[in-house]
């Protein structure tokens, strides 16, 4: 939770010395033959080729200052991004972070960024670091991130590689991310609804697990090279919810998902409809024994959309920042 204070203010000392800050609490890229401090960094591509996302946390649709640290945010940040690049399987090796801030956010802010940046990194994706970025200034607190990734003589797995006959799997937890979000916004608010950083920090206290879950995740990043080295045919990163992106591998490869609600845990809508989870669903052979954390959800059958034990699923599940954010910041 962000208190601001009468400390220094990115306006007070300017970008070259809120740099000077920052960048040496970030964790250096084993890949990168130069870092940040020029107009571009290197990396190394030894595969040839590499993979490369991009990602964009806003505050308000995307994160409530009242609610998250900023060390939830750097970690959120670097997380997300990584998750992405695992889903290819590929193994991350850079990040480029670039910050628009308000002139009167404490540098301190920026600081707590840097270390989870650096934390999520060092406990996720061993060697992948941040090599560079932008810092801008805006009214509204925004992180945008670009992860690269090394795709080590493989294939990318794409989301259209699904085919009739493959066991549906995950690998990380269904559900606890949307809990995670709904205890916030019940319990971290105050008494007009408004998201309160004393009532979050009590929420965080009851429930710990599940608010990490949501403001902390821990995607299993190691994964998606499993899954790629034992010959998935599909995978995804369930950043929007397994539903809408379940629904996402059926139509880029032209079949069915279904799944089976009993694999899905004790709360399948939840499941389902919960986002942010980041973990990583793909598909694999039948044959194949399932890598890493991967656990059977389901299989991929003739048809189009998304099942569940068998019937069409029809509700518009997932998050969509245009649909589902009011306009409140907190």
């Amino acid at each position: 939770m962000v208190r601001v204070s009468e400390s220094e203010t990115l306006g007070a000392i300017g970008e070259v010395a809120t740099l000077s800050r920052v960048l040496p609490r970030l964790t250096p890229a084993a890949a990168a033959e130069l870092g940040p401090g020029d107009d571009c960094a290197v990396v190394a591509a030894p595969d040839g080729r590499f993979v490369v996302t991009s990602d964009m946390m806003v505050h308000g649709p995307d994160f409530r200052l009242a609610w998250s640290t900023p060390f939830d945010l750097g970690w959120k940040a670097a997380a997300t991004n990584l998750s992405d690049v695992a889903a290819m399987g590929a193994t991350p090796t850079a990040l480029t972070v670039s910050i628009a801030a308000p002139r009167g956010l404490e540098v301190s802010v920026l600081e707590g960024i840097a270390d989870g940046l650096a934390a999520a990194c060092d406990a996720l994706a061993p060697g992948c670091g941040v090599v560079g970025g932008d810092l801008s200034v805006s009214e509204v607190l925004t992180i945008a991130v670009t992860a690269l990734g090394d795709l080590g003589g493989l294939s990318p797995v794409l989301r259209s590689g699904a085919r009739v006959g493959d066991v549906v799997a995950v690998s990380g937890v269904l559900g606890e991310a949307g809990r995670g979000l709904a205890v916030l916004f019940a319990e971290g608010v105050d008494a007009y609804g408004v998201p309160d950083a004393d009532a979050a920090a009590s929420a965080r206290e009851r429930h710990p697990e599940l608010v990490a879950a949501q403001l902390r995740p821990e995607p299993p990043i190691a994964d998606g090279r499993l899954a790629a080295l034992a010959g998935a045919h599909a995978m995804i990163d369930l950043s929007d919810g397994l539903a809408i992106d379940a629904r996402r591998v059926a139509a880029a490869s032209g079949i069915a998902i279904d799944l089976d609600s009993v694999a899905l845990g004790d709360d399948p809508l939840l499941a389902l409809e919960g986002g942010e989870a980041h973990s990583l669903l793909a598909t694999f052979p039948a044959s194949t024994a399932l890598p890493g954390g991967f656990r059977a959800i389901g299989r991929v059958v003739a048809g189009a959309g998304l099942l569940l034990d068998g019937a069409p699923w029809q509700r518009p599940s997932g998050w969509d920042p245009y649909r589902g954010w009011d306009g409140a910041r907190g």
